[in-house]
């Protein structure tokens, strides 16, 4: 069979391909009556437009790039399948690009790429999207972005941005464990470069003196976002003559790993120790027990990063700024956590 095309779309909708071509652009030009009958066409003829050809056909682009630097697997497939929908939905192309975030050219390097894929604007996840710098010089070249940050409220300084408050959620895992009766609590950093490394470790030590728990240096160890320096932060942690009852993951890829540690020393999870995580990864269900977490929409997050870019792309110069958008991760708890058990 041959590949629908859009004359086929406008026969089947009864419009003009002008029509179909503003319905597939998203132009608020189009009475809802008819975008309708033009979508229902694109969906029962299985229509793909190219993007590479439109691109071709006019001056702009239909192609974004996603911009990445992050160990964690199932947190870059959840943001590469949100963004991809938008692009489906849409018509776009998508160009997926993982970098060094510590790279010295990283800037020209992003630059270098926009250009030569003729790209209409980038989603940066962090830590990119959170090096002011980087930014910065990305926008002086007038580069259209949308970042994705982790912030207790929208940052205000003037560029787009979806926004997640780590913090908040760090607070409430680490006060559900206080309440459960922990008082020893350890905390394994994710990456430093990370901004929701440090808003999720803020959170555990606002949660802490908010309950009148002495924040102690020895339960905290740095790391990053991966099972093995949560396996190894545990070990670490365990072996303190004065152990922790509860230790809290800043993702659930290292609290897997706290997890492992466990049942490598032992220990009866969650009664000996209580393990808790973040992000609600495939790792937080499928583990044994199941992980504690707080549940982050990612997936949702990069589709609401995406739309936004498209909408900062389409914009004219009579157009209002848009307004940010938040997200707030929601405690779930699971078997992995329990009051400690009682000494004696």
């Amino acid at each position: 069979m041959r590949r629908p095309t859009i004359k086929d779309v406008a026969a089947a909708a009864q419009v003009s391909l002008k029509t179909v071509s503003r319905v597939i652009n998203d132009e608020p030009s189009v009475q809802a009556r008819t975008r309708e009958r033009v979508r229902k066409a694109i969906d029962e003829l299985g229509y793909r437009p190219d993007p590479s050809a439109r691109s071709l056909r006019s001056a702009q682009s239909y192609a974004i790039g996603l911009i990445y630097d992050n160990p964690n697997p199932y947190y870059v497939i959840a943001v590469q399948n949100g963004v991809l929908s938008v692009c489906r939905e849409t018509g776009y192309g998508l160009q997926i690009h993982p970098c060094d975030s510590s790279a010295p050219d990283l800037a020209a390097e992003i630059v270098g790429l926009v250009r030569h894929a003729r790209l209409a604007g980038l989603v940066l996840a962090p830590p990119m999207s959170e090096r002011q710098e980087l930014v910065n010089e990305l926008v002086a070249h007038g580069i259209r972005l949308v970042r994705i940050v982790s912030s207790a409220a929208d940052p205000q300084d003037g560029s787009a941005c979806i926004y997640v408050d780590d913090r908040d959620a760090a607070y409430e895992i680490t006060e559900y464990l206080i309440q459960l009766g922990h008082t020893r609590i350890g905390f394994l950093w994710g990456g430093k470069s990370h901004g929701s490394s440090w808003e999720r470790h803020k959170g555990y030590e606002d949660a802490l003196r908010d309950y009148g728990i002495g924040v102690d240096p020895e339960l905290v160890v740095e790391g990053d976002y991966s099972f093995d320096d949560g396996f190894r932060g545990a070990r670490r942690l365990l072996a303190l003559p004065n152990r922790p009852t509860a230790i809290f993951g800043s993702n659930d890829e290292i609290a897997a790993g706290v997890l492992a540690a466990a049942r490598s020393s032992g220990l009866n999870v969650p009664y000996d120790l209580s393990i808790a995580g973040f992000e609600d990864s495939p790792f937080s269900k499928q583990s044994w027990p199941a992980l504690t977490t707080a549940k982050q929409a990612t997936e949702e997050i990069a589709r609401h990063a995406a739309r936004r870019l498209l909408q900062e792309i389409r914009e004219d110069a009579n157009t209002a700024p848009l307004p940010n958008e938040g997200f707030s991760p929601q405690l779930v708890v699971r078997g992995s956590t329990a009051p400690p058990r009682p000494k004696g």
